[in-house]
């Protein structure tokens, strides 16, 4: 993956990356007053390898000018079929109020539809009202099962399966 959106840089997570993604998406956190969990629900952070490419996943990286503003990833999980769940969409307080969400979300679907999955699951916090409001906006509907502890409010969407573009 590689596109533009305004000034930022939507690319592929590299193992360069590790490091910087992970403390990005810690201080996000922690900004919602949400606790990393490293042994827990941030494992897949540090594993990206094992977590996502292994699974026929993908994980993203937002650059702006040089610098990582975020994250967007997803990978395939068992529940639903032909599901996948969006994991790990997280943008640096500079990064927000640009359209960059909506654009990430709006690329991972289509990405996902042409993978040929059908379904899409997010797990997210009420305190992440942005988020919540953005997935509400896109379609997802509230749904239950919510299985990460920080996390109390899951939705779901259906999509139309695409074919591979040429």
């Amino acid at each position: 993956m590689q596109a533009y959106y305004q000034d930022f840089l939507i690319r592929d997570w590299q193992p360069s990356d590790r490091t910087v993604a992970s403390q990005l998406i810690r201080s996000v956190l922690a900004e919602y007053r949400l606790c990393c969990e490293p042994d827990g629900a941030d494992w897949d952070v540090l594993n990206i390898e094992e977590a996502y490419w292994a699974k026929g996943g993908e994980f993203w990286v937002v650059e702006q000018r040089g610098t990582l503003v975020g994250t967007a990833a997803y990978y395939p999980v068992p529940r639903g079929e032909k599901a996948v769940e969006i994991r790990k969409m997280y943008l640096q307080p500079a990064a927000r109020g640009h359209g960059l969400g909506r654009y990430l979300l709006q690329a991972l679907e289509h990405r996902i539809a042409e993978q040929g999955f059908c379904q899409i699951w997010i797990e997210t916090a009420s305190v992440l009202a942005e988020a919540v409001t953005l997935y509400e906006r896109n379609g997802y509907q509230p749904s239950s099962g919510v299985e990460t502890a920080r996390c109390d409010r899951v939705y779901t969407k259906f999509l139309t399966v695409l074919s591979p573009l040429e």
